[in-house]
């Protein structure tokens, strides 16, 4: 006997792993198969301009299966991990929506960890705070940002990457504003947006030396589609350089190239190696973040052939 969920109720999936590793292709098979939407929980992939350079699913792709939460943020919007929740949450209330699985796809951990866990509840930051800040950015640079914070708050910095200013900046406010880090403030309990029991949850991490070979690949590919015309048409906004999507990989390489700094085949190497580089933090936060529950495939063919064998009852 078939038992049939409650209309309000949607089966979520959870597929994520390093970049270029195939999990938009994996989540739009899955899709395919249960009648399913893709929600993007990538935090880069949520922005307009730079679709081929974030790895965004073409046009094609996502006439195939309904997707939701690509690029539908402006370059100049700080779009933080509550925002995104916040829109998770409005989708998930879409009639187009309820009642049908949902393929949460991406790379970014926090976003899967706000989704399962929700998000602390930060009091706001005052006008004054963030001005700070951001003036002590602009006339000091990231390297002092980074010292200020690592003194200030050493756990949390050791988390974070020397040039993520805009993670940085909103550290220090916290800090500022609540007299508490804002790891402190991630450990409060709070409700999920999903029920746990409704999920199952996939990791694709292809063998290294695939992955490094399939980053390379894509990288090339873009290149050759025109990720070098959305770097040119992003420059051409003179957006903030401490703005997140200024922080996607590529673009300071192909934009050194365009100042006339480098060849063109320099900067594709040192996108490369940069991309090869995120794989890798990307591949540690798995080992170490993700609990038992999540399912570890190393190829797209395996990873459906659990799916099709199995069903939510069984999981």
């Amino acid at each position: 006997m078939t038992v049939s969920k409650t209309p309000e109720k949607n089966d979520i999936i959870l597929i994520t792993g390093p970049t270029a590793s195939g999990k938009s292709r994996l989540g739009i098979d899955i899709a395919r198969q249960c009648h399913g939407v893709v929600i993007n929980a990538d935090s880069m992939q949520i922005y307009e301009v730079l679709h081929l350079l974030t790895g965004q699913p073409n046009e094609n792709e996502r006439a195939s299966i309904p997707h939701f939460l690509y690029a539908f943020v402006k370059p100049n919007v700080a779009f933080s991990t509550g925002h995104w929740l916040a829109a998770v949450r409005r989708l998930l209330q879409n009639p187009e929506i309820i009642g049908r699985t949902c393929v949460f796809v991406g790379g970014t951990g926090l976003y899967f960890r706000s989704l399962l866990g929700g998000l602390a509840k930060i009091p706001p930051i005052d006008t004054a705070t963030h001005e700070k800040w951001r003036l002590f950015l602009q006339q000091n640079g990231i390297k002092s940002l980074y010292t200020i914070l690592s003194e200030r708050d050493p756990v949390l910095a050791q988390r974070l990457s020397p040039n993520d200013g805009q993670r940085m900046l909103r550290a220090l406010e916290v800090l500022d504003s609540t007299g508490s880090s804002i790891a402190q403030w991630q450990q409060e309990r709070r409700e999920p947006l999903v029920d746990i029991m409704c999920t199952r949850r996939l990791v694709l991490a292809p063998e290294r030396y695939k992955l490094m070979a399939y980053i390379n690949a894509r990288f090339d590919k873009i290149i050759e589609k025109g990720a070098l015309e959305e770097v040119k048409q992003l420059r051409a906004m003179q957006l903030d350089p401490a703005l997140p999507i200024m922080k996607a990989i590529g673009v300071r390489e192909l934009s050194t190239y365009l100042d006339g700094h480098i060849t063109l085949e320099s900067a594709i190497e040192k996108a490369k190696i940069a991309t090869r580089r995120y794989a890798k933090r990307q591949m540690t936060w798995l080992r170490h973040q993700l609990d038992a529950d999540w399912q570890h495939f190393s190829s797209i063919d395996t990873a459906l052939q659990s799916f099709a064998s199995t069903s939510f009852n069984e999981t």
